[in-house]
């Protein structure tokens, strides 16, 4: 049965965020970021009150590529979505999380609504005692029938797992041996892509491309010499960041990366390919020269754009939870109805341990996703800027998922998989909250 409630308040709240490594996809060269954060207050018809909180970092040059526009820019873009959502959502009355969910047109419109909508489900599952895998499993949001679908039938066939691979991110400028580092950071953290694989012991990896082909080849050669040494079969995506301007490029890619000997393990360790052309075309031509399926991400602005995309060929799409948690359940739901050969991935934006991470990894293990692209524990120094207390109270509601090493709390991988049992809590997935204290008002 749905749960109606009305929202007596959203705060706004933002941190900073450095990052120990620089981390560069598509055209932008990350070293820090605000993260934001939303805090909500509902309460139900019957009364009671909760509180509910979601946070993700403000990225810059992915909801936007546009030149022209600064990182400064980029981040008041993302502020002035979630400014706008707050003062929509709050003109509501009574009604459910599902009504509540307010799907826009755009990766920047979506981004303020994807958050609130986090914060009010965290709340409500915390008002009513249980956990979001059976708020959602017995629909209590409020999903009705779409476009034919009856989602709630479908959110009652949904089992999350107790653990999930993680897909390690390679990107751009990361160094792949002790070769290519030209200084250390020295926080005895891996640095190097061998040194990931020595420690985490990785089995999948997201390997991200620039749009030139022979730079390209290069650069997944040198990864390749490195996952090669593995006697274990690994798997791999291939991360385009819109980077080509259209299909014939990524067919020049992947002929190349076919005919070259250095490669021929890697190219058939590839699962799929992930928005290889630029948004601005994606969705105007069909997938071709390519015998792996492809999947958008980027281009996934609005509530129809993975049935375009499926018109043109494509077989997939990202699920991330500042996309909106309830266009990735839809999308799940459109994947099962569809038939065989359609799913859906998981993939980061730098998401940060602490309340970020774990709803994402909630989210994805609801929908059957058994590996998920992990960055934001490679390129942040885990928890190692935050306030010791809420540290403390992370790893002791989450201790499957959060070890202490290295003076701070960081996200524990063990032979490539993260546990993730404790976030079948009441609430959100998460039995912890952050120091409210330690941000400053949006």
């Amino acid at each position: 049965m749905a749960v109606r409630f009305r929202i007596v308040s959203i705060d706004l709240l933002e941190r900073d965020v450095r990052l120990r490594m620089p981390f560069r996809f598509g055209v932008v060269t990350l070293t820090e970021a605000p993260q934001a954060f939303v805090r909500a207050r509902i309460r139900l018809v019957d009364g009671r009150q909760a509180e509910g909180a979601a946070a993700e970092l403000l990225a810059p040059k992915w909801f936007d590529k546009n030149p022209a526009l600064s990182n400064e820019d980029n981040f008041e873009q993302l502020r002035g979505s979630l400014r706008s959502a707050r003062l929509r959502y709050l003109e509501g009355g009574t009604r459910t999380a599902w009504a509540h969910s307010m799907p826009a047109t755009g990766l920047v419109e979506n981004y303020g609504p994807a958050l609130v909508d986090r914060a009010l489900l965290d709340a409500l599952c915390r008002a009513i005692g249980m956990s979001f895998y059976e708020v959602i499993q017995r629909n209590m949001v409020g999903a009705g029938v779409f476009e034919g679908m009856d989602l709630a039938a479908f959110f009652s066939t949904l089992k999350p797992s107790a653990s999930i691979a993680a897909r390690h991110t390679v990107g751009l400028v990361d160094p792949i041996t002790s070769v290519d580092q030209k200084g250390r950071v020295n926080d005895g953290l891996p640095e190097t892509l061998e040194e990931v694989v020595a420690r985490y012991g990785h089995r999948w990896f997201k390997l991200k491309v620039g749009g030139d082909v022979q730079a390209d080849v290069e650069r997944l050669s040198a990864i390749a010499s490195v996952l090669d040494r593995a006697t274990e079969p690994y798997r791999a995506s291939l991360d385009g960041n819109e980077q080509y301007d259209d299909f014939e490029g990524v067919a020049a890619l992947w002929s190349k990366m076919k005919a070259e000997k250095r490669l021929q393990r890697l190219v058939q360790s590839i699962i799929f390919l992930e928005q290889p052309v630029k948004r601005q075309k994606a969705l105007s031509e069909k997938v071709a020269g390519v015998d792996k399926p492809v999947i958008i991400d980027e281009s996934d602005d609005s509530m129809d754009a993975f049935p375009r995309a499926r018109a043109l060929g494509y077989k997939g799409v990202s699920s991330k939870t500042c996309k909106g948690i309830y266009k990735s359940l839809i999308n799940g739901a459109r994947c099962a109805s569809w038939g065989e050969g359609f799913f859906m991935s998981g993939e980061d934006l730098t998401i940060q341990a602490g309340l970020a991470l774990q709803q994402d990894l909630a989210l994805v293990s609801l929908l059957g996703i058994t590996h998920v692209e992990r960055n934001g524990h490679h390129y942040v120094n885990g928890m190692a800027d935050l306030p010791q207390g809420e540290q403390d109270a992370f790893l002791a509601a989450h201790a499957d998922l959060y070890e202490h090493s290295h003076g701070a709390v960081h996200v524990r991988i063990a032979d490539g998989n993260l546990s993730i049992g404790s976030l079948d809590c009441a609430g959100y997935a998460s039995a912890a909250m952050p120091d409210w204290y330690s941000m400053r008002k949006m």
